[in-house]
């Protein structure tokens, strides 16, 4: 169950927020296995007074397009996994929007699985997240 956000700079179009949503949802099907139909996400415009970001951290120049995903999902990933997906956005978004590599920046929030509620109050993933309680020593 990830939850995504994508932030960016005011004046994209409904298509272009479309575009996004798409190719990071088929990047986490592929690499991520996320189950398909698991799809949630918020797509939010700001202002320059109110996305602020270091145009050139660690020597990776950024442009008013970028684009920034925050991603809580399960943990449980591989350091492997991760790395296709980052890989996988970048190109997909290269590709469909022609947006810079260096303007995606993305950052994943594991959690466990107790941590999610899909509505009604509930935990839904609670049970799958608990572990067999230890045995009790023989007296």
């Amino acid at each position: 169950m990830p939850l995504v956000r994508i932030d960016l700079l005011e004046g994209k179009t409904p298509e272009y927020h479309a575009q996004i949503g798409q190719v990071v949802y088929r990047a986490m099907i592929e690499t991520l296995n996320v189950p398909k139909d698991d799809c949630f996400q918020i797509i939010a415009e700001h202002s320059t007074t109110n996305l602020i970001f270091d145009r050139d951290y660690l020597g990776i120049h950024r442009s008013d397009d970028c684009v920034f995903l925050q991603i809580t999902l399960n943990s449980g990933r591989t350091v492997e996994m991760k790395q296709r997906f980052y890989k996988a956005v970048a190109d997909g978004l290269h590709e469909a929007l022609k947006l810079r590599k260096e303007d995606v920046f993305i950052g994943l929030v594991e959690v466990q699985k107790e941590n999610w509620s899909f509505g009604n109050g509930e935990a839904q993933y609670a049970d799958a997240a608990k572990t067999p309680a230890p045995p009790v020593p023989p007296r």
